[in-house]
């Protein structure tokens, strides 16, 4: 068949692309390379839905930040992913910072964000106590959140598969041509047709782009430490904290809570050559830490329960490339998609689904969307009453694999029947956070390798970490 769209990348943006193109009475196919969708950029950064006001006015980054943080609450309501509008602070350590951040409160008028205040460093410390004493003022912005990011792509592709779209995974689009007015793209499981091709394929966006013949944009992998600390020290701060914006390090090392209550601190910024050097450094952990430090003096190294790194997107432009090719009729790019993108996402969606649909000359709806996903509460959200009617139905609900994070079996295993669903370890643990505890994952991997074989037929020797040869078994002895 020949699709009306095929997307290439199953990261937030192609993900709710996806959903957003499911809407209407048309055919979808996403394509991602890696074992599952949200395995690149959108499994590995800040969490934050950024308010919007760093973004210089007029650029698309401050047009879909505003935009995609007006209806992020909304969106993540409707996929039942974590969302939490908990406000953000940038903090000033000197006069000269102090008139950086009246700098940025106009910029964000301009932009449009609203709930803007600058405070002073005591007004700062009333409300997050943990604050250094050197803070002089704060630019305080109350639309700023926290999400889950890897949630709310991997939501979002399930939404999409259950109204319609296709999603093939493990599938690495190798060539793309365009003939006739067709595309034909040849990827690791087939070679599939489609009239328009979206291009949301991250870090590799300009590969792609250069596949379909349009040599325009150029990506630099910018990589980002990130350090993760137990819920013991979740509440430690309530607002997403800031520095001053710097030059080399953009928004600079942030401490964040997170939506499911931890702490994170990070990231730093490094450029690479190498789109898959993810590795955490000791330099990079240490600078961390000391530019962490500055804003919260507190933090505890000792309840530290894992580091990592993500990599995001440049392109030349330092902007988000997003609409159509000049060079290939029928290509759409959404490419340089870096922060503030898992905020513009949803808006970047509705943007991309707007464009296909106006080159169609229309789209009828489709009659069956339903943009809801069924809410699945974790045992933690749950009451007395309702945990053991849930286990009445189904024991499986009863048994906890994952002590840390609370996760039982019937969650487990019904994660991997889901359309779209987890394919591996990395995957079990992103929709349902077994293995995001503190002894990360040491107990209960091997119950989670066994329910994965269990539920999907497969032998242990078959089943990975991430997908593409990362195997946590070799053979029995």
């Amino acid at each position: 068949m020949t699709y009306t769209a095929i997307i290439i990348g199953g990261g937030v943006v192609g993900a709710l692309t996806a959903r957003a193109l499911a809407k209407y009475s048309c055919s979808v196919l996403l394509v991602e390379k890696n074992s599952d969708v949200a395995a690149g950029s959108s499994k590995a950064n800040s969490g934050v839905a950024h308010a919007g006001f760093d973004a210089a006015p007029g650029s698309n980054k401050a047009v879909y930040n505003v935009l995609g943080s007006r209806v992020m609450e909304s969106v993540c309501e409707e996929l039942d992913v974590h969302y939490k509008r908990n406000g953000s602070m940038v903090l000033a350590f000197s006069e000269d910072e102090t008139a950086e951040l009246r700098a940025l409160l106009r910029q964000g008028t301009e932009n449009g964000v609203g709930g803007l205040s600058i405070i002073s460093g005591s007004e700062a410390r009333a409300l997050e106590p943990a604050l250094s004493g050197e803070v002089k003022s704060a630019l305080l912005a109350e639309t700023g959140g926290i999400l889950c990011p890897y949630s709310l792509a991997a939501n979002a592709a399930e939404c999409a598969a259950l109204n319609g779209a296709a999603i093939i995974r493990g599938a690495e689009a190798a060539d793309i041509r365009k003939e006739g007015g067709c595309f034909t793209v040849a990827a690791a499981l087939g070679t599939f047709k489609g009239k328009y091709v979206i291009n949301a394929a991250g870090l590799y966006a300009d590969k792609i782009s250069r596949a379909a013949g349009d040599d325009s944009i150029h990506i630099t992998p910018r990589r980002g430490e990130y350090m993760l600390f137990d819920k013991k020290l979740g509440g430690l701060v309530s607002h997403t904290i800031f520095q001053t914006p710097h030059k080399v390090l953009g928004k600079g090392v942030l401490v964040t809570p997170t939506v499911d209550g931890n702490l994170l601190i990070g990231p730093n910024a490094l450029n690479l050559d190498d789109g898959g050097a993810s590795e955490t450094t000791l330099a990079g952990q240490t600078a961390i830490w000391e530019l962490a430090s500055k804003s919260v003096p507190c933090i505890k190294r000792s309840g530290l329960i894992t580091s990592f790194a993500g990599l995001r997107a440049v392109a030349d432009e330092d902007d988000f490339i997003i609409g159509w090719s000049k060079a290939v009729p029928g290509l759409l790019n959404a490419a340089g998609i870096q922060s503030p993108g898992l905020t513009a996402s949803p808006a970047i969606a509705e943007y991309l689904a707007g464009l296909i649909v106006e080159a169609e000359g229309g789209l009828g709806l489709n009659p069956s969307f339903n943009p809801c996903l069924e809410k699945r509460p974790a045992i933690p959200e749950l009451s007395e009453a309702d945990l053991n009617a849930l286990i009445e139905k189904n024991a499986a609900y009863g048994n906890i694999v994952c002590r840390c994070e609370t996760v039982s079996e019937g969650h487990i295993s019904e994660a991997i029947r889901r359309d779209c669903g987890a394919v591996d370890i990395d995957g079990v643990k992103r929709r349902t956070r077994a293995g995001m505890g503190r002894c990360q994952g040491g107990f209960c991997m091997p119950r989670v390798l066994e329910i994965l074989a269990r539920e999907t037929g497969r032998p242990f020797t078959e089943m990975t970490k991430k997908g593409d040869g990362s195997y946590i078994l070799s053979g029995k002895r």
